[in-house]
């Protein structure tokens, strides 16, 4: 009977050991096909079932990576063996009793940083989109090889990615490995010809790869960067520690003629921009399009600490089958997006001004969008997955950005524990790394609130009912003049006007209540609450054919717009489908609902030095 434990044990503890193996080849670039295996060598031997992941982490949305699998088979020790789809993204095998491999062609031509991508020039992938998981066996130890497409075509390609090499070389083919099926998933990889350049920061190397034409310069980008990146080293480490979080980290950027966006992953993050926003050779100063930039890189590695390791409890452990809700997006996603701009101004890669037009356009984005007065930000993080992820024509009316509002909840904050004069959002940011990102112990819900009314020694539950729970909106003109800064508000002078500074024209305008379609034709896309567009019977989707009788352009309704005054009627015609319809829309004078900051050219002493405790004047241009 000792006998028979003992190697029952020993038996249970190399299945642990025998890691999950993992094979991805570009078979066919033109073709966008990816061909990934998966091997298991002790499978279940009452058959072995492999689940792909229905989302990723950090964009909170069911995906159904499974729908680009265009084909899957089995094999036992090399021979085919029965392999049938059981659930939307869960195969089983046949009884085996010798090493199992699951190999899937997958269909990658998804531009985003969610998926994956391949074609002639590039390949991408992130995990949760390709790998699937022997299901029990989540916690193995994994390798993967990841070979280049054959052809002479792909001589010149190389690998970007935080993904533990184990025998790769460095930006090399080959093999890789992971501690468990979770660290796989959070490396994307990134192939093909890229431009490299690095820095140093928090004691570690920072790499970023550029992939996709363009024409800037690197080397200041990366100049910019460092600053960025120690800035928030600093921030989270306070003066006992200054050490990045991780020994390597990856900026992953795709240089495009039109695209925004990113995703944060353990220890690198991908990026999409447009190719513009890099900074050109010999240019100075920070244009609109590289701080957008900036601010996206900025963001993304704030979550290195803020997501990715200071996480709600609902994220502990991620389960990829389903949603996992929460209330919380806004502060993790919300302060990140305060912090993002914040860390530039702090760094000194913008100044003062640059920063608070970034502040005066948040806060317009936010009066623009009515939603804010039927959905709090706990409500909008907790239905990210059904209404934020999949917005629709009335989305303005009836919802509200946890990233936009969130991050003016996060200035309100800090602001509110500055003025307390005993804490401040910094403090509570290393509390929640020290309490909860280190240990990695999830925050429950309700649990930043509890951590800054401890810190600052108030009750802070008003604050929350109000902002966070409620749908109040935020006292920013209030919190703002003690630190020198004046709040002004002002209508639109045009579709294209975001706020962020004092305007141009001093003539009134009218207002439709709606928002165009990017075109040149003024098709309507979305139509706000109470407003004459509303009122008027329009709808979203509308063509607008004319306007008192004379043919609709973008340019002619502006006009429109400017010359009409409160209460004019106009006749618009517009195609609802392939009905001609006619309306008669009474106007409204155009709301103030555009914010513009600037400093208060009477501040005093005292709102001098607070401005400069909370956004590191002295070090700003």
């Amino acid at each position: 009977r000792h006998y028979n434990c003992r190697r029952e044990f020993v038996q249970r503890h190399a299945r642990r050991m025998t890691p999950t193996r993992y094979r991805i080849v570009p078979i066919n670039p033109h073709a966008h096909l990816f061909e990934v295996s998966c091997t298991v060598d002790d499978p279940d031997p009452a058959g072995q079932s492999f689940r792909l992941p229905s989302w990723i982490p950090g964009s909170y949305l069911i995906r159904e990576f499974a729908r680009h699998f265009v084909s899957v088979r089995g094999e036992c020790n090399g021979s085919r063996i029965g392999l049938r789809k059981t659930a939307k993204d869960t195969w089983r095998a046949d009884a085996c009793s010798a090493p199992l491999t699951m190999v899937a062609e997958i269909y990658a031509f998804d531009l985003s940083v969610r998926a994956a991508y391949l074609d002639g020039k590039r390949g991408y992938f992130n995990g949760p989109s390709v790998f699937v998981w022997p299901v029990g066996r989540e916690d193995r130890k994994c390798e993967v090889e990841i070979l280049a497409p054959k052809g002479e075509a792909y001589r010149d390609w190389r690998v970007a990615t935080s993904l533990p090499r184990a025998g790769a070389s460095a930006y090399g083919f080959g093999r890789f490995a992971a501690a468990s099926y979770d660290e796989l998933i959070d490396h994307p990889v990134e192939m093909g010809s890229f431009d490299l350049v690095h820095f140093e920061a928090g004691g570690a190397r920072h790499d970023i790869a550029v992939t996709g034409r363009h024409r800037g310069d690197l080397a200041r980008f990366a100049q910019d960067l460092r600053r960025v990146c120690q800035s928030q080293i600093d921030l989270f480490g306070g003066a006992a520690d200054s050490s990045a979080p991780v020994d390597y980290y990856l900026f992953q950027l795709l240089a495009v003629g039109e695209g925004y966006g990113g995703l944060e992953h353990r220890a690198s993050t991908s990026l999409v921009s447009n190719r513009d926003g890099l900074p050109k050779p010999g240019a100075t100063g920070v244009g609109e399009d590289y701080r957008s930039l900036l601010g996206l890189a900025s963001h993304e590695y704030f979550h290195t600490w803020n997501v990715k390791r200071i996480k709600p409890s609902a994220f502990l452990p991620y389960d990829l089958t389903r949603e996992n809700l929460t209330e919380q997006l806004w502060a993790f996603e919300g302060i990140t997006s305060y912090y993002d701009d914040l860390t530039l101004v702090r760094s000194g890669v913008i100044g003062i001004s640059d920063y608070l037009e970034i502040l005066g356009r948040d806060i317009t984005r936010l009066l623009r969008a009515p939603g804010r007065s039927r959905q709090s930000v706990a409500e909008s993080s907790f239905d990210a997955w059904i209404k934020y992820y999949r917005q629709d024509e009335n989305a303005p009316n009836a919802v509200v950005s946890y990233y936009v509002k969130g991050a003016l909840i996060a200035l309100a904050l800090d602001l509110t524990l500055r003025l307390a004069g005993v804490t401040t959002l910094d403090e509570v940011m290393r509390a929640l790394w020290q309490r909860h990102g280190k240990p990695g112990i999830g925050v429950p819900e309700g649990g930043i609130e509890t951590i800054a009314a401890g810190l600052a020694g108030v009750d802070l539950t008003g604050f929350f009912d109000k902002y966070v729970r409620g749908t109040d909106d935020l006292p920013l003109e209030e919190l703002l003049a003690p630190f020198g800064i004046d709040v002004t508000l002002r209508a639109a002078e045009g579709a294209k006007d975001k706020g962020g500074s004092a305007g141009k024209s001093k003539s009134t305008r009218t207002w439709l209540g709606a928002v165009l379609a990017g075109s040149a034709e003024p098709r309507l896309k979305h139509v706000l609450t109470d407003g004459p567009a509303e009122r008027a019977g329009l709808a979203a989707g509308d063509a607008l054919v004319a306007i008192d009788g004379i043919r609709a352009s973008v340019e002619s309704l502006e006009r429109a717009l400017k010359s009409r005054r409160a209460d004019d009627v106009l006749r618009v015609h517009a195609f609802r489908r392939d009905e001609l319809m006619e309306f008669s829309v009474e106007l409204d004078a155009a709301p103030l609902d555009t914010c513009w900051l600037a400093l208060a050219k009477d501040a005093d002493a005292d709102a001098r030095s607070r401005q400069d405790a909370w956004l590191g004047s002295s070090q700003a241009k």
